[in-house]
């Protein structure tokens, strides 16, 4: 991959700007054509009013034009509207690359305090992973993109990587489908959808559809016999009663069908169009090929089968027009021969439904991984490996700091290790520690990492850095942290996890924190976990001369000509320098 990011962005904006200049002439010429023929209706039935047949010619040629016009007019807005949402996301992309994306969605609704790590690395809210990340345009991409970050699953990373890989070198694809995405207005989430279907029960009788074709033959020979004069208007009238019958029998029935798939034409119509790019595009790794296998059927495409039910609900949905509603129930049984055939599609497709639409999200949150990795092309994928160590970082730094103030570190860390960071304030304790979260994090879910070279040993994340005291639950501070270090106990116990401890025990005394940190670390180091943990108790360092697992590290504050300077360096060994009294002096707290 070689295009430059910005590059591609500023390219593709002024060729879709001409392409929509040009649409926007050619809709300007449909309105244009369309007010001519209307004026020419208008002339041909002033002066034809008279004259039958040249009025019928002129409106059999007339009317079928104008409904052949109104149908292109509709499809050039679509394409407008299309090119209007690529237009959007360069527009986009060039402000994320200068660090400008607090206006996109933040993904708040995701954050979960009782999780492995989530509150703890930033990953919802303002300021976030997620609000970087997330490119999705549909509901169900974001919660599957959030549902990736969450997950901690650590199996078939290099497929993942590949997937992210692949689509990445994709970028004029993956707009176009996220432009089609961003046009979907569903009324009804593609979930509830889902359920509606899987509880949908029928109404219509078994053979109804045999039926409506036999009375739609006896209307017709009805009619027939009666322009023949062979039978009495009042049979035909009869039937037409009696058609009614029939078809009032379930009005309530057919009424409640036809709003409830009112709502969901929307999402049908505009996932199809998904689906079909979805099958059109051909892939090569794994995990794609592997979720568009989801939407492929044999001879029958999904898109297709979706668009012949778009077509039913439209169907359905023309009821409400008073001369069909009356006489092609009358006549027909219309309302029941369209609603068996509804009940039919959902009996035979409505398990299919679900991982349609689950590949569409699927495909929608990737992309937002894909499109990080075209974003990114100086970051790295991880090589995953099995070796005795757990993570070897070169030059590692936070996703979402400035290129320009950003300090790289080197990480190295065996599966047994665990390693004590000390350091003064404000030194980059924590930003380091969400730094090496955040990294086993986009690791595990195939994303490339900001590091010039990375070895890493999956495993799962488990952390605890901002525990907070609840109301609610009548919990002290206190009791919190030590529920969460007891969680942290009984997941390591399960599965092998990665931990990160940011100043524990901050509820009770110094002396107690400091003997009962101690204990902890022992306690982990007993139990072979690998981790670190950041803090000001320079007594907790002494752990490493008992025990060769723990390391001590730290990050360093000088003060040079009566200024605070930090290099914001990870070192070896144990910090010296520490600043709280130097910054209360600074800030005239203290004399």
């Amino acid at each position: 991959m070689t295009t430059n990011p910005k590059s591609f962005y500023g390219q593709q904006l002024k060729e879709l700007g001409k392409e929509l200049e040009a649409l926007k002439a050619r809709l300007a010429f449909s309105s244009l054509l369309r007010l001519m023929l209307f004026l020419v209706a208008l002339t041909l039935g002033y002066f034809a009013w008279q004259k039958e047949p040249l009025l019928l010619v002129g409106l059999l040629v007339i009317v079928p034009l104008f409904v052949f016009l109104i149908v292109r007019h509709n499809k050039l807005r679509y394409e407008k509207k299309l090119l209007e949402a690529q237009l959007q996301w360069n527009t986009t992309e060039l402000r994320v690359l200068e660090r400008d994306y607090f206006h996109l969605p933040t993904g708040e609704a995701f954050e979960t305090g009782n999780h492995a790590f989530s509150k703890d690395l930033d990953l919802f809210g303002r300021g976030s992973f997620f609000q970087y990340l997330n490119r999705t345009a549909l509901p169900s991409g974001s919660q599957m993109l959030s549902g990736l970050l969450l997950s901690n699953d650590i199996l078939d990373i290099p497929k993942k990587q590949e997937a992210v890989q692949e689509l990445s070198q994709n970028p004029e694809w993956f707009q176009h489908f996220e432009a089609v995405a961003t046009l979907v207005t569903a009324e009804v989430p593609a979930k509830s959808v889902v359920a509606w279907l899987n509880t949908y029960t029928p109404f219509v009788p078994k053979h109804i559809r045999i039926a409506s074709f036999v009375y739609t033959g006896l209307s017709l020979l009805a009619w027939g016999l009666y322009v023949a004069g062979m039978l009495s208007g009042y049979v035909v009238f009869g039937m037409f009663l009696l058609g009614l019958g029939i078809t009032g029998k379930y009005i309530k029935q057919i009424g409640k069908l036809s709003a409830q798939t009112s709502k969901i034409q929307a999402t049908f119509k505009q996932y199809g169009k998904l689906l079909q790019l979805l099958e059109q595009k051909e892939f090569s790794s794994d995990v794609l090929k592997e979720r568009q296998r989801q939407i492929l059927e044999g001879d029958h495409t999904s898109s297709k089968t979706v668009h012949r039910f778009s077509k039913m609900l439209d169907a359905l949905d023309q009821r409400n027009n008073i001369i069909i509603g009356l006489f092609t129930n009358g006549f027909m049984l219309r309302d029941l021969y369209v609603c068996k055939g509804i009940e039919g599609w959902i009996a035979k497709h409505k398990d299919e439904v679900a991982q349609w639409f689950q590949a569409i999200a699927f495909f929608d949150a990737y992309i937002s991984m894909g499109n990080y990795a075209f974003n990114h092309q100086n970051h790295v994928f991880p090589n995953i490996g099995t070796a005795n160590k757990t993570m070897v970082a070169k030059q590692c730094v936070h996703p979402l700091l400035a290129p320009e103030t950003a300090v790289a570190n080197d990480f190295e860390i065996a599966n047994d290790e665990f390693f004590v960071i000390t350091g003064a304030n404000m030194a980059g304790k924590s930003t380091f520690l969400r730094t090496v979260g955040l990294q086993v994090v986009m690791a595990n879910t195939g994303l490339p990492v900001r590091a010039s070279a990375m070895d890493y040993s999956p495993i799962k994340l488990v952390t605890s850095m901002r525990t907070s005291d609840s109301l609610t639950d009548d919990e002290s501070y206190f009791f919190s942290e030590l529920k969460r270090l007891q969680y942290i106990i009984s997941t390591i116990k399960e599965t092998p996890h990665f931990i990160i401890l940011d100043e524990i025990l901050k509820g009770t005394n110094s002396t107690d924190k400091a003997v009962g940190s101690k204990k902890f670390l022992e306690k982990l180091v007993g139990l072979k976990a690998s981790g670190i943990i950041a803090t000001h108790d320079l007594s907790l360092c002494e752990v490493a001369k008992n025990m060769g697992k723990v390391k001590n590290h730290y990050f360093d504050a000088q003060i040079k000509n009566g200024e605070l300077f930090f290099d914001y360096t990870f070192k070896q060994g144990v910090c010296q320098n520490m600043n709280a009294s130097f910054l209360l002096k600074k800030m005239g707290i203290v004399d």
